[in-house]
């Protein structure tokens, strides 16, 4: 499997994002970049879970969409979300019309707030789970879909009630999030 390619620009990248704008954009502007902002944070959590059984494109792709029917990803305002608005974001063509995964943002959103509240923000509770030590991949490394840290966050966030944080959703969150840079060594977009 070719792991690095030159893209239409002539920088040579990640091969996941091949040459879709969009995906490109996403790959050199956004993943991997570390990210402490609530709001950010909280939006890629939930939308790592409505990932889970399609591809990434689809949900960027969405993605104006989902902000556009969840407030924002504003954490107060998600968690205040009552049955009609479930009732409302099922008839949402423009996003993943899928009652586990809504009802899902909503509890999470909720299940967040105690979290803030406990450790001051989001992003002070998952920067516990950043491995001290994470070598970047090289194009003869084994890829991994999980680590003792995702599965850990996993367990954490599972246990105070959260839901679709599965260890491999969990990793790709802390790829996107820059928890980990699994930018290939020799990825001249790397942040």
């Amino acid at each position: 499997m070719e792991r690095l390619r030159v893209g239409v620009d002539g920088a040579t990248r990640c091969w996941w994002c091949g040459d879709d704008p969009l995906y490109v954009r996403y790959h050199d502007d956004e993943w991997g970049h570390p990210v402490v902002d609530d709001l950010r944070l909280f939006e890629k959590l939930c939308l790592e879970g409505f990932q889970a059984g399609l591809s990434w494109i689809t949900i960027l792709r969405k993605r104006e969409a989902f902000r556009a029917a969840f407030a924002g990803f504003d954490i107060a305002a998600v968690a205040s979300f009552e049955e009609a608005d479930v009732a409302r974001l099922l008839a949402d063509a423009g996003i993943v019309r899928h009652r586990g995964k809504i009802e899902s943002t909503i509890d999470n959103a909720r299940r967040a707030l105690e979290l803030i509240e406990q450790f001051g923000s989001l992003a002070a509770f998952v920067q516990r789970f950043r491995p001290e030590v994470h070598e970047r991949p090289t194009l003869t490394s084994a890829f991994q879909s999980t680590s003792p840290e995702s599965i850990a966050l996993s367990k954490e966030l599972k246990r105070r009630g959260w839901s679709f944080v599965g260890p491999t959703t969990m990793y790709a969150f802390m790829q996107a999030m820059g928890l980990v840079n699994d930018h290939l060594v020799g990825c001249e977009r790397t942040p």
